[in-house]
């Protein structure tokens, strides 16, 4: 029930010092021994982290536990929103030891992987792996070592795999392997991911990125192990398999976010159609107003230098103009010499790009009622959406207020890339978090509200208060009305602060 507060309608400590005009694009950093410091985290947020990401491929729950503490500790006394974004290791796939290593293996050696546990001698390597070894065939493709090394697969049997060495080199023990043109079977969960996602979920996380998914199942499989452990978190689908990338649509759908891990994706299809295939996704995800990430190597230098080469702030910069919501550091903030300025470098980088964004904006996603069939929920909030931008555009307002349950309307309009500031109000604190990863938006947590004058009320004081608006300012409004309902826009206002008494 909504409740008149004389000063404020905002909740405390949940401002957002952030000014309206600082970068749009949010930033993902990885947490790690280079960046668990305190003192580190609190520079990390002021340079622009909106998103810590806990990489569960390294370190044990103790460590995590106290690295999501201290994130939301130190965001707390900053008065800065951030997420948490828990990244599930996934079924890895490594051969086992490997005896004198380096081996050093040429084309056309043959190399035997066995389900036997042996020594990794003779050309007989050991390959735990059961469910992955019975979706192979012959003529399947081998990538071992990140791609470095390719294998074709010519005779199998049920404990064994003989392969014909096609581009050699040094192989050493517990290498990751991959087919790449297999259709594999196996799990996309494992008896860690389940103790990991078990954990994340205690710690109320905001975000389960879910690593190798190759089709929708994988999603719904992950629902419905949260479901089992009462949690409730956003779920990231990592594309990183070719696989994946073939079901595409149906897992954007399914899932509330996208993360193009270009590494193993890189290794799964080959590397000159990687672009291709990140802008793609980055247009099927600002289609479905979800968010996207774009990851790896984004600033690979920085691990060791305090300067990006020219690559890697093109490669930022590109990005964003293609859409991507957020771009992600990974070595870089976690165990490079240079943490807190890899985000400052991406932030100016961000600002810089964004400039562009409003004179390159592509009119492929405008609303056109013409060919319009039918009238839902969906279409008018397209609608609404589109309108929003418009009206922002022609009127220049100091910001747009959207009220939201879910996030759905922030999301739609910050699919249309406007250059009016988005403000945020939810009175749902996990909403609230999880809008650190949305393109453009400036959450805050808010009172409830039942009417509309009410939520008036409530929502252009939270600004007011905040500071980032003042007695006269124009803003554009738009909600789903009735209220509690989430997944609708259909409520649309341009105000004068103040007209109404509100502050």
């Amino acid at each position: 029930m909504y409740r008149y507060q004389a000063k404020s309608s905002y909740k405390k400590g949940n401002s957002v010092p952030r000014p309206l005009n600082s970068k749009s694009t949010k930033i993902v950093a990885t947490l790690g021994p280079a960046s668990r410091d305190p003192e580190i985290i609190r520079q990390m947020l002021r340079a622009g982290m909106d998103v810590a990401r806990i990489n569960f491929s390294h370190g044990d729950h103790e460590t995590h536990g106290k690295a999501i503490e201290a994130v939301r500790k130190i965001a707390a006394e900053e008065g800065i929103n951030v997420a948490i974004l828990c990244d599930i290791q996934g079924p890895k796939i490594r051969i086992g030891t490997v005896a004198n290593e380096p081996l050093m293996i040429k084309t056309g050696d043959t190399i035997t992987f066995t389900l036997d546990d042996v020594p990794g001698e003779d050309g007989l390597i050991s390959l735990p792996h059961p469910e992955f070894m019975q979706d192979l065939s012959a003529g399947s493709t081998l990538l071992l070592d990140d791609g470095n090394l390719q294998m074709t697969v010519t005779e199998t049997s049920a404990r064994q795999v003989r392969c014909e060495v096609v581009i050699g080199g040094p192989l050493t023990s517990r290498k990751g392997v991959s087919a790449p043109d297999a259709t594999l079977t196996l799990s996309a969960i494992t008896e860690k991911d389940r103790a990991d996602i078990e954990f994340a979920l205690s710690q109320d996380t905001d975000y389960i990125a879910m690593s190798f998914v190759r089709k929708a199942d994988d999603i719904r499989q992950l629902k419905w192990l949260m479901n089992f452990f009462n949690g409730d978190a956003a779920i990231i689908a990592k594309i990183e398999m070719r696989e994946a990338l073939e079901n595409i649509e149906e897992i954007i759908a399914l899932c509330d976010g996208i993360m193009v891990a270009r590494g193993d994706l890189g290794v799964e299809t080959p590397a000159e159609r990687v672009p291709l295939e990140q802008k793609r996704i980055i247009q099927l995800c600002n289609a479905a107003a979800k968010p996207v990430i774009t990851a790896t190597q984004m600033l690979e230098s920085m691990k060791s230098n305090p300067r990006p080469t020219r690559a890697e702030a093109s490669d930022v910069y590109n990005a964003i103009l293609d859409g991507t919501d957020a771009v992600m550091l990974s070595a870089e903030s976690a165990a490079g010499k240079f943490p807190v300025r890899a985000v400052e470098v991406m932030a100016n980088i961000a600002i810089t790009a964004e400039k562009e964004i409003g004179n390159q904006r592509n009119d492929r996603y405008v609303f056109d009622v013409a060919e319009t069939t039918t009238v839902n929920h969906e279409t008018v909030s397209n609608a609404i959406g589109e309108a929003t931008f418009h009206i922002s555009e022609a009127l220049h307002p100091t910001a747009i207020i959207t009220t939201t349950l879910s996030g759905y309307t922030a999301r739609r309009v910050a699919r249309e890339r406007p250059t009016t500031p988005i403000l945020c109000m939810t009175p749902v604190e996990r909403t609230y978090r999880r809008m650190a990863l949305v393109w453009g938006v400036h959450a805050f947590h808010v009172a409830s509200f039942n009417t509309v004058d009410e939520m008036i009320i409530v929502t252009v004081r939270a600004a007011h208060d905040a500071e980032h608006v003042h007695r006269g300012d124009l803003l554009v409004i738009i909600a789903g009305v009735p209220f509690g309902i989430a997944g609708q826009t259909n409520f649309l206002k341009v105000h004068r602060v103040g007209e109404q008494g509100e502050i």
